[in-house]
């Protein structure tokens, strides 16, 4: 347990009041209309969404998964990280793709890519997963920050897994995404000053750089500076068919939408960008803070590794990072180090609130229910959804023990059999929706057995996660690849709206050539 000071509380209470006003401060934006609420009138410049992008993605849970693979397989691990690199092409591709069309949300882009009976039932699958997801990633986020509480103040988990979501949802509930994109800037600011601050007093704490690899070196643990230390082509924890995975996932995977979960938190910041070009900007600049702070902690966990080398317990050592700072940092730094992981926490939960009740709102209430809705109710509707999916998030919180392993699920197995399919749906016209929606239903079952289910009953052995996510894909692909091919295109007229309305890259030619022949891409030129 740690002991703070006047000081320390001051830091923190000093936050709170600062995250809340933001709140009250864009109460006037947030209730003008759904666009607002939900996109923030789409007129944001470049960093906002870069700071929002990054903010997000340091969440109360990421130093907690971090630390357990570097803790466990040295520099290696950092590549199970680099799976966000996908964005550095998506920032130049499926980006502007997605940006040009005006969706709301991926659900609502289906609709736009496809058409008919299938496009409708892939929205509505696609929206209600999102609503489900969303409230999935609040509870290990959540269950993460009642970790953290457990470690510093010894209470019992539920108590900081509730405690800080309710606090967040407070400017979430009155401002909308205007409250999310401001308050994530500050706490994007906050979070990197104080990553870098914990870091570096850790890797001090352990004797500077030099002396960490001198350690390594005397325990025989050298290993683990070698981000290269592969463990064979097909055999051990870290072979070359599984880094070879992890550059295939990164690079590939930005050809399409939803390389994992984190697209549709980047959609959101897309689509509230004014322009193309700043949501190109937004999302390559945020994944650069991510790719730095990922190297940044790596450094300092091996620093902990160093001075806690015996830990074999992984609910004790993904604890590493935390440790650090509250244990090496002075009286009255607590506090502010307690700070600035309340604002890594509701930075994502800020976020998934916002993004989950946006799905909820925008493709099942208004598309399915109540197509006349005003913009009033609308917004009122985006509450009452941000409140369920908050109350939802406690009970999926308070069933997860280890967060690295519900991670690596949800972030790589979970999309694995979808991850051709995302990339199909933008460079390839032929591909349907119902090709589409049978790769999700059919991953969706497929993960669970082959993850889950066939090794618990010995059926098959439990495998590493790179020859799951290649057998996922195969088992995939004997789904979607036969249903595309046994069901009828899109409709002609359907897909050359499209292709006109977002102008997609890949194996277009007919639609390309169509467009071309009636003169409508060359009315767009003349346009610009």
């Amino acid at each position: 347990m740690v002991e703070f000071q006047f000081l320390d509380w001051l830091w923190v209470a000093l936050f709170v009041f600062v995250m809340v006003a933001a709140g009250v401060l864009f109460y006037r934006l947030g209730k003008r209309s759904e666009s607002d609420f939900f996109l923030a009138g789409r007129g944001l410049p470049w960093w906002l969404p870069a700071s929002s992008v990054y903010a997000t993605h340091t969440a109360t849970d990421t130093p907690i998964w971090v630390t357990g693979v570097i803790y466990k397989y040295g520099f290696m691990g950092i590549w199970y990280t680099f799976f966000s690199a996908w964005c550095a092409i998506s920032a130049f591709v499926s980006t502007r793709i997605f940006r040009r069309s005006l969706a709301y949300t991926q659900a609502e882009w289906n609709t736009l890519r496809f058409g008919g009976l299938g496009a409708e039932m892939l929205r509505g699958w696609i929206s209600g997963w999102q609503v489900f997801m969303n409230m999935f990633i609040l509870g290990w986020v959540g269950i993460a920050m009642g970790k953290v509480c457990g470690y510093l103040f010894g209470w019992d988990e539920w108590i900081g897994l509730m405690v800080f979501s309710s606090i967040c949802a407070l400017y979430v509930l009155s401002a909308g995404y205007w409250g999310v994109i401001m308050a994530d800037f500050q706490q994007g600011v906050i979070a990197f000053a104080v990553i870098i601050i914990v870091s570096v007093w850790g890797i001090i704490a352990a004797g500077g750089p030099g002396e960490i690899v001198a350690k390594l070196d005397g325990m025989g643990e050298s290993w683990r500076l070698n981000p290269f230390a592969f463990t064979g082509m097909w055999g051990g924890d870290f072979p070359v068919a599984w880094f070879i995975t992890m550059m295939v996932v990164a690079v590939l995977g930005g050809f399409g939408m939803g390389t994992s979960i984190d697209w549709y938190a980047e959609a959101q910041r897309i689509q509230s960008a004014k322009t193309v070009r700043d949501a190109s900007y937004s999302i390559w600049w945020g994944t650069a803070l991510v790719l730095i702070r990922n190297s940044v902690w790596a450094i300092a966990i091996l620093g902990f590794f160093v001075l806690y080398p015996e830990i074999a317990d992984a609910k004790t050592y993904e604890m590493g990072w935390f440790k650090l700072g509250f244990d090496f940092l002075p009286i009255g730094m607590l506090g502010f180090f307690f700070a600035a992981i309340i604002a890594i926490h509701i930075s994502t939960i800020s976020t998934h609130l916002n993004l989950g009740a946006m799905y909820f709102t925008r493709d099942l209430w208004l598309h399915y229910f109540r197509p006349k809705a005003n913009e009033k109710e609308l917004v009122w509707v985006g509450r009452l959804a941000t409140l369920i999916l908050l109350v939802g998030s406690f009970f999926y919180g308070l069933m997860m023990e280890d967060i690295t392993s519900w991670l690596i699920f949800a972030l790589w197995l979970m999309a694995a059999g979808v991850w051709l399919p995302n990339i199909l749906q933008v460079i390839w016209w032929r591909f349907n929706s119902w090709g589409y929606l049978s790769s999700w239903i059919a991953n969706l079952g497929f993960s669970w057995l082959v993850v889950w289910i066939l090794p618990h009953f010995d059926v098959i052995p439990k495998l590493q996660d790179y020859e799951q996510f290649w057998i996922l894909m195969i088992l995939g692909a004997l789904v979607y690849i036969p249903v595309t091919f046994l069901t009828k295109p899109e409709d002609k007229e359907h897909l050359i709206k499209y292709y006109v309305m977002s102008r997609p890259i890949g194996f277009w030619k007919p639609i390309r050539e169509e467009a071309e022949r009636r003169g409508l891409l060359k009315e767009i030129k003349e346009i610009k």
